[in-house]
């Protein structure tokens, strides 16, 4: 089998036309013939090329609203026929087939519909028969046929009609199959979804733009990252970013969306939080939030929901960082934060999350909601009898933000909008208290007057006494065990005062 293949006959029908005119151009010049349906041959007519309607090979006209318009064996056997094979051959040439050697084509904006919040008839008229047809027969006889399947392949296309004029080799067809199968699969799982609604009968999801990273986790480990990063972020300066990396920045965005409408600076650290602090301008919530862990600060993440200024660029330059985000910068602030160029600078744009996350486990796929709840004061349930005061209250709803974003087992210490310290990622609450007031210590902390929040309810008063006996004042957790009573006694009789939430936030 000859592994280079000339195109002669050109199958195009595409509902997205930007960039098609200079391929059209070459094949045109190459000799190739058309064939198309509606508005796409009018387009390449209006080019100044000849093209073949497909209802005048087919003998039969575009029916149903255009529902059926290519979906006919002088169409399919054309593109399905072996050139190899006799038989095939001998077939189409006793019912008049034209051989079909490339196929241009897309599919209706079906996802895009969806998205517009359009009614369902008209959703369902965005489910493309025909194109998806035209693709797996073309993908399928990729020996003999070159499938183009979206916009995403004008390029390649165009690049191989330049350097070799109209003619594939085997490896170009074969590399087009895949990309078209991605497209009718991705299409496919778009449906799907959308018939299954919040079923969730099947786990189906289709992720495009693949970026391969140096490495995983680990030097040793291969990774990948799928998906548009260019749609949330913009990166002006620095280094590649790492699978590590982008642990961090999800986390890092996770946790600055828990304070909108503060000035809030976070510096996250192996997914979780070191320093948190919301001020009245960046540069004082930069300066407190470092002060809740300068060593682990080192090398972090820093976040940021507000623009950075030159005065504040002047305090973060002091120390090494990996990244950088924030909404915009400074032009001055720029100058002084691009003089290391391994730093990761990035503009976070405005851009919707899914509601929905996955991770692969054993030999399946978990699937939960986005732990979407932000409590606020109407979820606070006083359960002591001392009520917290307006102060404690603020600073309990701001530590339980912080919580929420820590990896269970977590406690946060917090005062005045600041994070003094949290103990994260413990096998029990005490050593998670434990970890965090000896940082808060070693940092030179005062914790009386602070408050202590959790990600899990107290059974027993244990972390609420050692808490107390370094000055924390309120507490702030989840509720809901059997046996809570104990705890909210010993607050009784100890002056502490307690709030509960009912919204508990494990993270792993």
């Amino acid at each position: 089998m000859a592994e280079t293949k000339r195109i002669k006959t050109a199958l195009v029908s595409v509902y997205h036309k930007e960039g098609l005119d200079e391929i059209i151009t070459k094949l045109h010049e190459e000799g190739v013939q058309f064939l198309s349906t509606g508005g796409t041959r009018q387009f390449i007519e209006s080019l100044g090329y000849p093209c073949q309607a497909v209802e005048d090979l087919t003998s039969y006209p575009s029916i149903l609203g255009g529902r059926v318009k290519t979906l006919h064996p002088k169409v399919f056997g054309g593109i399905l026929c072996r050139r190899g094979l006799e038989q095939d051959m001998q077939q189409i040439e006793k019912y008049d087939i034209p051989e079909i050697d490339l196929v241009i084509v897309d599919l209706y904006p079906f996802e895009a519909t969806v998205a517009s919040g359009a009614e369902e008839q008209a959703i369902i008229e965005k489910i493309d028969i025909g194109g998806i047809s035209l693709i797996r027969a073309a993908a399928k006889n990729f020996n003999d046929v070159v499938i183009v399947a979206s916009q995403a392949q004008y390029s390649p296309l165009r690049d191989i009609l330049k350097e070799h004029g109209a003619q594939t080799t085997r490896e170009e067809r074969r590399w087009f199959a895949k990309e078209a199968f991605a497209v009718s699969s991705h299409y496919d799982s778009a449906i799907f979804n959308y018939f299954d609604g919040e079923e969730g009968s099947a786990f189906r999801s289709a992720a495009e733009n693949q970026k391969t990273l140096r490495y995983g986790e680990n030097p040793h480990q291969k990774g990948v990252f799928y998906g548009n990063l260019e749609q949330m972020f913009d990166q002006i300066h620095g280094k590649e970013i790492s699978y590590n990396n982008l642990l961090d920045i999800a986390s890092a965005v996770d946790l600055i969306d828990e304070f909108d409408g503060t000035t809030t600076v976070a510096i996250l650290k192996h997914n979780n939080a070191c320093g948190l602090a919301t001020r009245s301008t960046v540069t004082e919530a930069w300066v407190d939030a470092l002060a809740g862990d300068p060593v682990s600060a080192f090398g972090g993440v820093i976040i940021t929901n507000t623009v950075i200024d030159k005065q504040a660029a002047e305090e973060i330059n002091k120390i090494f960082f990996e990244v950088l985000i924030a909404p915009d910068y400074d032009v001055d602030a720029l100058e002084i934060l691009g003089q290391k160029k391994n730093r990761i600078i990035l503009v976070r744009k405005p851009a919707d999350m899914p509601k929905k996350q996955f991770r692969s486990l054993l030999n399946g796929v978990l699937v939960q909601d986005r732990d979407l709840k932000q409590e606020t004061t109407d979820d606070l349930k006083v359960v002591t009898e001392k009520a917290p005061t307006a102060q404690e209250i603020e600073d309990m709803l701001f530590a339980n933000k912080i919580v929420k974003n820590s990896k269970s087992n977590a406690i946060v210490l917090a005062k005045n909008g600041q994070l003094l310290a949290s103990g994260v990622g413990q096998t029990s609450r005490v050593d998670a208290l434990k970890q965090a007031i000896e940082k808060a210590k070693n940092f030179g902390f005062d914790l009386n007057g602070a408050v202590m929040a959790s990600d899990a309810f107290f059974p027993f008063p244990d972390c609420v006494e050692i808490a107390g006996n370094e000055g924390v004042t309120a507490v702030i957790q989840p509720g809901g065990s059997i046996k809570e009573q104990l705890t909210f006694d010993y607050c009784n009789e100890h002056g502490l005062a307690m709030v509960t939430t009912g919204f508990r936030h494990f993270k792993h």
